[in-house]
């Protein structure tokens, strides 16, 4: 039995309760979740679970993630934590003066959608990658409940709706997005019933190929052909030279466990800023919800941006700064100090990215945990479709700089800064939690949150969330939920906080799967929860 002590009692308003089982998947969708438990049901482990999981999402939330997304994985395998950064690099033709060129020369960034917007899609290579190495079923068996999802439809839910509606008029002009998306020439109503055909084909090609049609084969020629005649750079060359790459994910200790992030080009390292730096005050003094205490965190996420965004790159392209040097505790605590905890200050830092993500995690009795992300971005991202394949592709190409002093600065086969980060906890060397907080530059943000209140505060997973959030975004300017309470918002506004409370928790806040081991997997099994800022669900048996 873990040791840990949550009160059960604590709750925010909420339409969900933690889930306990021995095997276990936490999605932003219930067919997800009843994919993953089928595979694990069928005699998979994790892996597989998050693979079918995965498959099923490019589906149901395309207005998050498809099959032309990117992904991220932390796993532990029953011994230790492995990473896997399956995000794509840039086409080899793309340079500051190929985008300048094109679209003139104060451009300071690729456009944010269209071909121009698309580096090559890791995703599926990611299923392959982690299917091959940590996966027990057939790859092909694992894509079948996205396969039968994608043939015969499902109903369209409530959040994932009102998404794809207010993409409609963004992205119908772009290349097969119309054709894939608004098949009545609108977007589907909640309860419409949503077929994909043409992803079911990409599906069948990629379980049949184990990804190599997507990469190299009749979809990446495809794909090239719809670039070529839509601006685009994308070769198949681009596809085929593409693997996703094993990390060894980087972490920090605080309040007696560590956290797992994967290494740069992602945002993860500012979550362990954060914390780096929150943890050098006394949180547990004051209550969870007091204005000084979100204060804190605040400021601690606002210095962790500044390096983030200041240093953050693919490492294979020469970060200024290496993640050991930027995690220091000398630094850590010399930041720590520039904290004024009456007076909110502006430390420098670009503008906050906002993203379309789905986060995932499966766990099971016989100890493995898979902690997984994938994303197309910006919601639906360049708005590209592959005509005949539903081949939805990310925008993550706009998350490079032209700028040549900049360490994002595109290059060929260059990696762009990303945003999507999963996240892993351990205690003592043994796994605790698998975990991620969907939602752009809200994930970082996420993790410090849900952290501070289940390991300062005790508050279980899903009363921590439930619970109310902030967001950062740029100097000043923060935004809360609605149901943040009145006097925390305003002990916030006193410190300077320029705060704005909204209530579309979707946009701004993020959404949390989380999986904590309850002991022996086999006997004490795993909680989990599911946020209920999207349409998900935990499940097990």
């Amino acid at each position: 039995m873990t040791d840990h002590r949550f009160d059960w009692t604590t709750g925010y308003a909420s339409t969900r309760l933690p889930v306990f089982a021995r095997n276990i998947v936490s999605t932003s969708h219930p067919l997800a979740a009843q994919a993953g438990l089928r595979a694990m049901q069928q005699g998979g482990n994790a892996v597989d679970a998050a693979i079918a999981a995965a498959a099923v999402m490019t589906l149901v939330e395309p207005c998050s993630n498809g099959l032309g997304s990117d992904a991220f994985c932390i796993l532990w395998d029953g011994e230790r934590l492995h990473g896997l950064n399956a995000s794509g690099p840039a086409p080899a033709t793309w340079t500051p003066e190929y985008f300048r060129r094109k679209y003139g020369g104060d451009a300071n960034r690729p456009p944010m959608r269209g071909w121009d917007s698309v580096s090559v899609p890791g995703a599926v290579a990611g299923w392959v990658a982690l299917s091959e190495r940590f996966g027990k079923m057939p790859f092909a068996d694992l894509l079948a409940p996205a396969i039968e999802t994608a043939e015969r439809g499902y109903a369209v839910p409530i959040v994932v709706q009102q998404k794809w509606a207010a993409a409609a008029p963004l992205l119908a002009d772009q290349p097969g997005w119309a054709e894939a998306f608004l098949p009545k020439g609108r977007a589907p109503e909640v309860g419409e019933r949503f077929a994909f055909p043409a992803a079911a084909r990409t599906l069948r090609a990629i379980a049949e190929t184990r990804g190599a049609a997507l990469y190299g084969g009749e979809i990446a020629e495809a794909a090239a052909k719809h670039a070529a005649a839509n601006g685009g750079a994308m070769t198949v060359r681009d596809f085929a030279s593409f693997e996703p790459e094993w990390v060894d994910p980087i972490g920090i200790d605080a309040w007696g466990y560590r956290l797992h992030e994967i290494p740069p080009n992602g945002q993860g390292i500012a979550a362990l800023i954060a914390l780096g730096i929150a943890r050098r005050f006394d949180l547990a003094s004051m209550p969870p919800d007091s204005a000084l205490s979100q204060h804190l965190q605040i400021e601690a996420m606002k210095l962790a941006f500044a390096d983030t965004y200041a240093h953050v790159a693919d490492m294979r392209g020469g970060m200024r700064l290496t993640p050991a040097q930027m995690l220091d505790e000398s630094y850590l605590a010399s930041r720590a100090k520039l904290i004024d905890p009456k007076r909110a200050q502006v430390f420098s830092q670009g503008h906050a990215p906002r993203g379309g993500t789905i986060y995932l995690t499966a766990a099971d009795e016989r100890g493995m945990m898979v902690s997984f992300i994938q994303s197309n971005y910006m919601g639906f991202g360049s708005g590209v479709v592959v005509p005949g394949w539903g081949l939805s592709m990310q925008n993550r190409g706009y998350g490079f700089s032209l700028d040549p002093d900049s360490p994002n600065c595109v290059a060929p086969g260059k990696r762009p800064f990303h945003t999507i980060i999963p996240a892993f906890l351990t205690k003592d060397g043994k796994p605790q939690m698998s975990f991620g907080v969907m939602g752009g530059n809200m994930q970082p943000q996420g993790h410090l949150q849900t952290l501070a209140r289940m390991l300062v505060h005790g508050q279980q997973p899903q009363a921590a969330c439930d619970a109310p959030r902030w967001r950062f975004n740029h100097g000043l300017e923060i935004n809360v939920e609605g149901a943040m309470p009145a006097a925390t918002v305003q002990g916030l506004l006193e410190r300077g906080h320029q705060a704005t409370v909204i209530d579309d928790s979707y946009q701004d806040f993020g959404a949390g799967q989380f999986i904590w081991r309850l002991g022996d997997p086999a006997v004490e099994g795993y909680v989990a929860a599911s946020d209920p800022r999207r349409d998900g669900q935990a499940a097990g048996f």
